[in-house]
C-alpha cells in the first residue's frame, strides 16, 4: 500500500457543494465511492477538521486528502505494445497511436493504454488509473505522460491543475481563420446527446489558444495549446467557432472538398476517417529532479500525407 497527501482549495465553483461532490471534482482520478470511504475513515479534513460526506464546503476552505492506494484488480495487464519515448523510475512518456483507448470504460474493458501499462510495469497498479493523469481521445495521436511513483503522481496532478504542464497540438481544421486567437468557453455534457460534450453555460471553465501554422485553400493547419484539459476540448471549441477538425465525425459535420479538387485530394480527404489532431509537444518540470523536459512527436504518416496533398492542391490552384 502507498499513501499520497493531496491539498485543494474550494473555489467559487465548488462553494456550497457537499464534501463528497467537491472531492469528486478536485480529485477526479478517484471514484466517488472511494472518496466517500476515505471521508468516513477520517482521511479527509477541511481546514484541519474531519467532516461528513454530506457536509457542505465553502469558498476558501482548504481540503486535505490522505489517499491510501491499493492495487486496482479491476483492470488486467495485457501485452499491448507501447511506443515509449522516455522512462525513468518516476515518469513514463508514450507516443499513442490512433485507435487506442486510454483507459477502460463502457464497451472498452480491455485493449487500452491502462491495460498495457499494467503489463509494462505491474507496480503502477497501486496508482490511480495506473498512473494516467491526462487523456487523449481514442483517435487522437501523440504524447502522454504517466506517473510511475506516488510522489510523481501527486506532482503531476498538481502541475496539471496549476497549468504548469504544456501540451501543444497540431490540428487540421475546415475553414480559413484570419488570425490566431483563444476560445474561452465552458464545457459540459451535451444537454441532449449524452455521449457528446458541448459549450454549455455553467460548464467547467475551458480555454484553448490557437495560431495559424499553414493555410490551404479551404483548410488551415493550426498550432493549438490547452490551458485546461476538458473532454474533447479542442474538438468542441474549434467546432464552436465554426472551424471543426477534419475527419471529426462527431463534431465536424459533412465532408467539405476544395472547389475543383483533384481526385487525389478528394480521395485523401475522404479516406481520413478520424479527427486530424496530434499531440506533438509535451513539456514539464521533472517532479523529482526539477529538470525541465521537452518531448516532440513526429506527425503520423497518414496526417502528414493529407497535409502534403492539401499543400499540393493549394499550389496547383495558386493565382
Amino acid at each position: 500500500m502507498e499513501e499520497i497527501q493531496y491539498q485543494g482549495i474550494v473555489d467559487q465553483e465548488l462553494s456550497g457543494l457537499r464534501l463528497d461532490q467537491a472531492l469528486a471534482r478536485l480529485f477526479s482520478d478517484y471514484s466517488r465511492s472511494r472518496l466517500q470511504s476515505w471521508i468516513k475513515a477520517g482521511r479527509v479534513q477541511v481546514d484541519g477538521e474531519a467532516r461528513k460526506p454530506r457536509d457542505k464546503v465553502w469558498e476558501g476552505e482548504r481540503i486535505s486528502l490522505q489517499a491510501l492506494l491499493e492495487a486496482d484488480q479491476r483492470c488486467e495487464p495485457e501485452d499491448i505494445p507501447l511506443e515509449v519515448v522516455y522512462e525513468d523510475e518516476h515518469l513514463l512518456v508514450i507516443d499513442k497511436p490512433a485507435g487506442l483507448v486510454v483507459h477502460p470504460g463502457s464497451g472498452n474493458r480491455s485493449g487500452t493504454v491502462q491495460n498495457a501499462l499494467l503489463h509494462h510495469d505491474p507496480g503502477m497498479a497501486s496508482l490511480p488509473r495506473a498512473g494516467i493523469v491526462h487523456r487523449l481521445d481514442k483517435d487522437t495521436t501523440g504524447l502522454m505522460v504517466m506517473a510511475r511513483s506516488p510522489v510523481a503522481h501527486k506532482c503531476l496532478v498538481d502541475a496539471l491543475q496549476a497549468r504548469e504542464i504544456k501540451r501543444e497540438y497540431l490540428a487540421l481544421v475546415v475553414g480559413l481563420p484570419t488570425a490566431g486567437g483563444s476560445v474561452n468557453a465552458p464545457i459540459a455534457r451535451h444537454p441532449h446527446k449524452r455521449v457528446c460534450m458541448a459549450v454549455v453555460q455553467g460548464g467547467k471553465p475551458a480555454c484553448t489558444h490557437y495560431r495559424i501554422n499553414e493555410r490551404f485553400r479551404i483548410h488551415t493547419l493550426l498550432d493549438v495549446q490547452l490551458e485546461s484539459g476538458r473532454t474533447h476540448q479542442i474538438r468542441v471549441h474549434m467546432a464552436h467557432i465554426r472551424y471543426p477538425l477534419v475527419g471529426d465525425s462527431v463534431y465536424g459535420g459533412r465532408l467539405k472538398l476544395p472547389r475543383n479538387a483533384s481526385e487525389a485530394t478528394a480521395s485523401s480527404l475522404r479516406a481520413f476517417s478520424r479527427q486530424a489532431l496530434h499531440a506533438r509537444r509535451l513539456s514539464l518540470q521533472h517532479p523529482v529532479t526539477g529538470d525541465f523536459l521537452v518531448w516532440e512527436s513526429p506527425v503520423p504518416a497518414e496526417l502528414k500525407g493529407l497535409i502534403e496533398q492539401l499543400r499540393e492542391d493549394a499550389a496547383q490552384h495558386a493565382g
